[in-house]
């Protein structure tokens, strides 16, 4: 069970099982200190996005089979590094992100309301 707390001070909420995401590939963007990348943003990825991605060297639209990763499409959950999402942010490239789904260590690097303004509404619930 976990027992993480979200940007927003709720509980953490699950990202995405398929595909299955995170560091732990559990499903929620938590992070250790192991994790270099810090894991810990759950995001709606876009194709301006995956394309931005691709172009700083992080390929996350090509399957990789032997690492049981499908490839993500638009529209995909993901647990990004918070970096990453900053850098994209900064070019104009951020996706959306599901702030119940992300973790509050995201709070270390950047403040609650540059995320909530890139906040994913759930147009379907």
């Amino acid at each position: 069970m976990i027992h993480e707390l979200n940007v927003l001070g709720t509980k953490l909420e699950p990202c995405c099982y398929q595909p299955v995401t995170g560091y732990f590939r559990d499903g929620f963007c938590r992070t250790m200190s192991e994790d270099t990348g810090t894991h810990v943003i759950c995001a709606v990825v876009t194709l301006d996005f995956l394309e931005y991605t691709k172009q700083q060297g992080n390929d996350l639209s090509t399957p990789i089979p032997h690492w049981n990763f499908p490839g993500l499409q638009p529209g995909d959950k993901w647990c990004l590094c918070i970096s990453r999402w900053l850098q994209a942010n900064k070019a104009g490239k951020a996706p959306p992100v599901v702030l119940e789904s992300s973790q509050k260590r995201a709070l270390e690097y950047t403040d609650l309301e540059i995320l909530l303004e890139h906040r994913y509404e759930n147009k379907n619930s």
